[in-house]
């Protein structure tokens, strides 16, 4: 008996000592990369002429600070079909900004920055988008049918390849939801997505309530942008997941034509948007 007493003594004195040891993790690093964020969102019913890219380099992971802008760059946007260039000013805090820029269903359109010495380049044509019809709230739309969503509806051109990106964000909110949407098998009809937000029987704000307020775009975009947005939601919705498999990292359409192994990251494109906003009833 007092042997079995020891034993136990003994491996309980292990497993506190083991949970004590400090185990250094080291985390590899890499040199900062340029990120661009070059979304020139044009909404239908404006002249589209206000337009701002920003700019900034990549920081380590376990990095407090979350930002680190670049104001050093010579940003400009061409049109390759009519040959008008854009000069974007520098605002000195990591953006650039235009407020004469013409946006132009189906011309393509080319963005250069200009840093470190070095050229980056981006090429992207202007996409449509057809004009929200309507918008909906309901409890049988969702995944629960005793929870509120809401719901638009569009009419995709027939015959036409079309790629959507949807963004929608309540107020009070500071992160929006995406959700990417190809007709490919629902070419030419008139097509519908819906936003329903998790219930918590601990929290009645998880959930719609009247006089809740939600706006909602959509975007067109391009069949490549479509492949790249589709792939970071999905990184985005798996994080925290142990079993997920390991993400890449995400080239956009951003090349560095002097030295190509110092690629940036972000995405250039170019999208018409329509947009709601609707309060709960």
């Amino acid at each position: 008996m007092k042997t079995y007493i020891k034993s136990i003594a003994l491996l309980l004195l292990v497993i506190t000592t083991a949970c004590e040891d400090v185990i250094d993790v080291t985390v590899p690093t890499a040199s900062p990369r340029l990120v661009v964020q070059a979304s020139l969102d044009w909404q239908k019913g404006t002249d589209g002429s206000n337009q701002e890219i920003k700019l900034s380099t990549s920081t380590p992971y376990f990095d407090t600070n979350r930002t680190s802008p670049v104001n050093t760059a010579i940003v400009t946007v061409t049109n390759k079909d009519n040959g008008v260039v854009y000069n974007f000013t520098n605002q000195n805090d990591g953006t650039y900004t235009i407020s004469n820029f013409e946006p132009i269903i189906g011309h393509t359109y080319e963005l250069e920055i200009l840093y470190n010495n070095e050229r980056y380049s981006a090429t992207e044509t202007f996409i449509s988008v057809s004009p929200i019809n309507r918008v909906e709230q309901s409890v049988e739309g969702g995944f629960d049918e005793e929870l509120l969503d809401i719901s638009i509806f569009w009419n995709d051109p027939v015959d036409i390849e079309n790629f959507y990106l949807i963004k929608f964000i309540e107020a009070g909110d500071v992160v929006p939801i995406y959700e990417d949407y190809p007709d490919e098998f629902v070419d030419g009809n008139e097509l519908d997505t819906f936003f329903e937000k998790e219930d918590d029987d601990d929290d009645s704000s998880a959930k719609f309530n009247p006089g809740d307020v939600v706006e909602i775009s959509l975007y067109g975009i391009s069949k490549q942008y479509d492949h790249y947005i589709s792939l970071l939601i999905e990184q985005y919705d798996s994080a925290g997941d142990p079993f997920s498999t390991i993400p890449g990292q995400l080239r956009g359409n951003c090349i560095n034509t002097d030295n190509p192994d110092n690629y940036a990251f972000g995405y250039f494109r170019l999208s018409e948007y329509d947009t709601v906003t609707y309060t709960f009833q």
